[in-house]
């Protein structure tokens, strides 16, 4: 049986190929992505005064270079590239299949649906999450 201690320490530090061990990494990773993501969304169209598509947008953006920068750094160590600019426009790549699944789940749940804007952010939140892990995982780290 593993010692607590050791689990936190397998789970928290140093790198890992573990698939496990990087999806909960990434659940960390994309949380706080997607409180960047989610704060700027709420100020850009309620203080900022943008439509909240534009807001989305932007927010989106916002999260997708923190993600980036964090999930190279503490999640996945092993890329599939030699060159981080083609490492990134992959990484962004997804991200863009993303935004695009974002602002229409967003769109959908606000204008066709009528739930708030913030709600269908959440919603669009959780399923984009799924995509851009496993996309990333496979396509772009080893």
């Amino acid at each position: 049986m593993m010692k607590p201690g050791h689990l936190f320490k397998r789970l928290f530090y140093g790198t890992t190929d573990r698939l496990l061990v990087q999806f909960v990494r990434y659940f960390f990773v994309g949380g706080f992505a997607f409180v960047v993501d989610f704060g700027l969304l709420y100020i850009l169209t309620e203080y900022a005064g943008l439509h909240y598509l534009l807001s989305a947008t932007l927010s989106f953006i916002s999260g997708l270079l923190v993600n980036y920068i964090i999930s190279c750094i503490w999640v996945f160590s092993n890329s599939k590239f030699k060159n981080r600019l083609v490492e990134f426009l992959f990484f962004a790549a997804i991200g863009v299949v993303g935004l695009l699944l974002n602002d229409a789940l967003i769109w959908l749940f606000t204008d066709c649906i009528g739930t708030h804007y913030m709600f269908s952010k959440i919603v669009a939140a959780a399923i984009v999450y799924l995509w851009n892990f496993f996309a990333r995982k496979y396509l772009v780290f080893r």
